[in-house]
């Protein structure tokens, strides 16, 4: 049976010491209805296309709520509007922290783009699941990663206490009809990319969450997966 709809009233809030995932809680948990779990410390924390995220004590915010399903608003704008959201509360002036298409947390930090956090999203038992996890304090040291990671405090960010930062989240995501603003989407429409299956110029985000890029096969509109750019730190092309 799924669980009643939402009432007005503040979400319920589990603090856990440490968990495998905040998500994968959540959906083993699912007489628990609506509501919100945070973690101190993760040991199995789960990134998009099944990378794993470093979630070590007090070093960010590990977060998953179970929420009513919007309704006609599609998977995909739903994760960007709940990231940009967060991002709000994490940034109110809006000068620093945009998305990185499909719905990263990102920063542009010495040239670069670094990430601070990363979203997931799933629908079962007429809830949607949403799992957030911001690098507050620090980050992990990933060279490998075309984008590294970077934290608020790096960006000279303020760091909120969890309590108040969970609080205001959930807030946020209370109403994702409107779209949150953020200072910066990437990428923006004229920049190359390339992705899994090919490569183009990008023409925009979609008002339903999908990216338009144009290709020498013509326009194509991406769903899910993950895109590169294909400029370099001083925007010259990368070979």
């Amino acid at each position: 049976m799924a669980p009643e709809r939402q009432s007005p009233e503040p979400l319920p809030i589990l603090l856990l010491a440490e968990v495998d995932s905040t998500q994968a809680f959540l959906k083993r948990q699912p007489q628990l209805g609506f509501c919100a779990v945070v973690a101190h410390t993760q040991t199995g924390g789960q990134g998009r296309q099944g990378n794993r995220w470093e979630s070590l004590p007090g070093a960010g915010l590990w977060l998953s709520a179970a929420l009513p399903i919007p309704a006609e608003i599609s998977p995909g704008l739903v994760l960007q509007r709940a990231m940009a959201a967060a991002a709000g509360v994490l940034d109110p002036e809006h000068r620093v922290l945009g998305l990185k298409w499909p719905n990263d947390l990102v920063a542009w930090h010495g040239g670069h783009l670094v990430k601070v956090g990363g979203i997931l999203g799933e629908q079962g038992g007429g809830r949607l699941l949403l799992g957030l996890g911001v690098n507050l304090r620090s980050a992990p040291v990933l060279p490998e990663r075309a984008i590294p990671p970077a934290s608020l405090l790096e960006l000279g960010l303020e760091v909120p206490g969890i309590p108040a930062l969970v609080k205001a989240i959930l807030h946020a995501w209370n109403n994702l009809a409107e779209e949150p603003p953020v200072p910066f989407r990437w990428p923006e429409a004229g920049e190359p990319l390339r992705w899994e299956e090919g490569q183009g110029t990008c023409l925009g985000w979609e008002a339903d969450g999908r990216l338009r890029v144009t290709t020498a096969r013509g326009v194509v509109r991406l769903s899910s997966g993950e895109v590169h750019g294909l400029r370099g730190p001083s925007g010259s092309p990368l070979p």
